[in-house]
């Protein structure tokens, strides 16, 4: 990459653009030549291209944090020849074209975490190749099969009805009897929105699927259902002991 007179990146874009947006400036600039560009060579050009301006020690700071922004998400990679030279990664060339990609990064970013082992094995990879609706659908479908394992309900029983059953404020398997009846309810309700809202994408067009980050959250509120489950799971425990341990008495 060839700094202008001005430095790699316009003054007014280093002062005024987040450090991603400099990021993606940067990134279709080394697009130009993906598979060899210096680093060192860029600041130089930064030093002699903005030297003339006030505030030269901050346009340079700037374009050092888009940099190393730009090194930290894996973007841009070694060549194999000295430590400033680099290459873009297929990532990085996904990044300099597509105008969406950015935000697809950050929904990445919102599922960078452990997900329940149920999610990780079937949703992740969906997710990761960008097909969101199967993303969405598939997370909350496992919501449906955790709910009806952990209840003991067979498969004719499926969506709100099966929900509100798992859930019901009294006597619902899945019930916390410690709790507040209206948490009760409120937790029945959450579990009967979300699989009415989010399970048949097919039938909820309210919902952009093509929206990375939508399907993110779809995908974490999935997350945060499958743990109220898996506590759920964890109570019922205690509560079979008890039954045994009172059944072998009576014998």
């Amino acid at each position: 990459m060839s700094g202008g007179p001005q430095g790699p990146v316009p003054p007014e874009q280093l002062r005024e653009l987040p450090t991603e947006g400099i990021g993606l400036v940067l990134l279709r600039q080394m697009a130009r030549s993906p598979e060899q560009f210096n680093t060192y060579n860029l600041m130089v050009s930064a030093n002699s291209g903005y030297a003339r301006e006030p505030d030269s020690d901050f346009l340079i700071g700037r374009l050092s944090d888009a940099i190393a922004w730009i090194q930290s998400r894996g973007l841009i990679g070694p060549t194999g020849s000295s430590g400033s030279w680099g290459r873009m990664t297929q990532l990085g060339r996904e990044l300099a074209v597509d105008g969406e990609a950015l935000t697809k990064l950050f929904a990445a970013d919102r599922l960078s975490g452990e997900l329940d082992s149920a999610l990780e094995a079937k949703v992740r990879l969906a997710f990761g190749s960008g097909d969101y609706e199967t993303a969405a659908f598939t997370a909350m479908k496992e919501v449906e099969v955790a709910v009806r394992t952990a209840s003991d309900f067979d498969n004719s029983l499926v969506g709100v009805a099966l929900m509100r059953q798992a859930f019901a404020r009294d006597g619902g398997p899945l019930s916390d009897e410690a709790a507040e009846p209206g948490e009760r309810v409120a937790t029945m309700e959450l579990f009967a929105g979300a699989i009415g809202a989010f399970k048949n994408p097919s039938s909820h067009r309210s919902v952009d699927f093509e929206d990375a980050t939508e399907a993110a959250e779809i995908v974490q509120l999935a997350d945060l259902l499958l743990r109220i489950v898996r506590r759920a799971e964890r109570r019922k425990v205690p509560k079979a002991k008890l039954r045994n341990r009172n059944s072998a008495a009576k014998r």
